[in-house]
């Protein structure tokens, strides 16, 4: 069976790539699709400063839910089925290690994201990304 990664951010580009996966992968019943988002720590002391665990994690959750929200209505339309996650780390090691640590065969996601200045070409997460994994890498434009 094929094992996909698909991380999505929540983003215009997200929802091609949610998409594009629909359309290449379908119903069929050798791909598996894992779909993540990865939320940044908010481990820094101004934060942690005045903000609890327990809210950050709430804060982590919610917006991570927030990016999954349009992906995972896609999918279920679509009935395509998948398992969701909502990791926490840097995002483009974070997605390498996923897919690493769930035997993926490949990740599908978009070239740009939610980012402004480090997406004005190849988004600098998806660049990270292709030199990172070890496994093949389709970006969708």
């Amino acid at each position: 069976m094929l094992k996909i990664l698909i991380p999505v951010d929540g983003s215009e580009n997200s929802v091609r790539v949610i998409d594009f996966a629909i359309r290449l992968f379908g119903r069929s019943k050798e791909a598996e699709i894992r779909l993540i988002t990865v939320r940044d720590p908010m481990d820094s002391l101004e934060v942690r400063r005045f903000t609890t665990a327990e809210q950050i994690e709430t804060i982590q959750q919610e917006s991570g839910n927030e990016a999954l929200e349009v992906a995972r209505a896609r999918l279920d339309q679509a009935g395509v089925p998948y398992t969701a996650g909502i990791l926490i780390g840097e995002i483009a090691e974070t997605i390498t290690k996923d897919a690493s640590d769930r035997h993926c065969d490949m990740i599908v996601m978009g070239t740009r994201g939610m980012g402004t200045i480090g997406s004005l070409l190849m988004g600098s997460v998806a660049t990270k990304v292709v030199h990172l994994a070890d496994v093949p890498v389709a970006l969708v434009k």
